[in-house]
């Protein structure tokens, strides 16, 4: 409509102003019959020669002008009639062309209204029956799309937010097939098959060195690179990887003491690999109907950098539990903070793998950004050190040291 106004107004204006002049034949009829009088008056002796010449003159001139005129008038009326033409093509044609330029390098089917919607403004959130009506759609959408590369992730990343790690397995697999190059798929997909077989061995640490490969720098394969190693009690092969995400990343990010800590835990077990020998031949005692308790806040000095919406997760897991899934898992939001939490049995995440299970557990707080239960770099994070199973009054600070 703009583009349409800025065409037609200028030939309104232009084609308002002229007016069409009338009569020119009329006009020569009566210049005839005033140059018959002049030659009558001529032949009767009321004019001499000289008068008759002047008088010629003047109408001869008088009969150019109004030539002039009419030839001008002539000009305006086709300017006219040509600002009328102009205006109903540009009326006619200017949508007709956006049209078809919109179909030819557009997206139309964006026009379509497919993807089953819900709301999710920080008022009205996505309910999860309406989350998982939106994965479905996706699933179903990839029926018809087997090659998309990008909704296989999408699904896979939406199943993991549902805790469904089996079917984020699956979609996975199909995301690395079509991405066999991506670093960032293949540490994902290594970081889900973990959590399902409960160890970095094996396929996951393929999947590792795969996105390394790919990627020596790809800060999420480096981390899982380290826990692979630590597991296997490869503690100089943690530490150097370890090593590598600090060089990588911001001296201030709140993940740095994180690294920090697990570096010196390698360092003192390689020192002392004894002690790790003995933790790990050790035969673990079992507990009865497990529960932790206690407080969970947050570091004053961390409140402008975290939003009130944003996810935290209270977990417990396992002293030695390298990439086992935790042990009972409570979900809230920033603003329930400062929050008094119990964690139990019934928390769970995979069954018989709950806090009844270990004698000893550590309790975390994290505030996810993300909204995922797996870490991502740049989550603030509170830990506890190793309690005893129904230990209550464990108090967390996220954003320091743990206590």
């Amino acid at each position: 409509m703009i583009a349409i106004l800025a065409l037609v107004l200028p030939l309104l204006g232009r084609g308002g102003g002229s007016k069409p002049v009338v009569g020119s034949e009329v006009n020569l009829s009566v210049y005839r019959d005033q140059l018959r009088e002049l030659e009558a008056d001529r032949a009767a002796g009321t004019l001499d020669d000289i008068q008759y010449q002047n008088a010629r003159t003047d109408l001869e001139a008088r009969v150019l002008e109004d030539s002039s005129v009419t030839e001008d008038s002539s000009k305006l009326a086709a300017s006219a009639k040509w600002s009328r033409t102009s205006i109903v093509a540009a009326v006619t044609m200017v949508p007709l062309l956006a049209v078809s330029l919109y179909f030819l390098l557009g997206t139309p089917a964006g026009l379509e209204s497919k993807i089953p919607t819900a709301s999710v403004d920080e008022a009205h959130p996505a309910t999860p029956e309406q989350f998982e009506a939106m994965v479905t759609w996706l699933a179903e959408r990839l029926k018809a799309e087997p090659d998309n590369a990008d909704g296989w992730v999408m699904l896979a990343r939406s199943y993991v937010a549902l805790n469904r790690y089996q079917d984020a397995s699956i979609a996975y697999s199909r995301a690395v097939a079509l991405q066999p190059n991506n670093a960032f798929v293949l540490a994902d997909y290594a970081d889900i098959l973990a959590m399902l077989k409960q160890t970095l061995q094996g396929e996951p640490e393929k999947m590792i060195q795969r996105a390394l490969q790919v990627d020596p720098v790809n800060l999420k394969a480096l981390s899982l690179a380290g826990s692979a190693a630590f597991e296997r009690k490869d503690y100089q092969g943690a530490i150097s990887s370890w090593q590598k995400i600090l060089g990588l990343i911001p001296a201030d990010s709140p993940v740095v003491s994180s690294i920090k800590g697990s570096i010196a835990e390698a360092r003192g077990l390689a020192a002392h690999p004894s002690a790790g020998s003995v933790a790990s031949t050790a035969a673990p005692s079992k507990a009865v109907d497990g529960s932790v308790s206690g407080t969970i806040s947050l570091d004053p000095a961390l409140k402008t950098q975290v939003a009130e919406t944003d996810t935290v997760f209270v977990f417990a897991r396992a002293v030695e539990g390298g990439r086992k899934p935790p042990l009972a898992v409570l979900r809230k939001t920033v603003k329930d903070l400062p929050l008094v939490f119990t964690l139990d049995d019934s928390m769970a995440m995979v069954p018989g793998l709950n806090l009844s299970s270990e004698a000893k557990v550590i309790v975390g707080a994290r505030i996810s950004k993300s909204g995922k239960i797996v870490a991502n770099s740049g989550d603030l994070e509170g830990l506890s050190k190793p309690v005893n199973n129904n230990q209550k009054g464990v108090v967390i600070v996220i954003g320091v040291k743990a206590k």
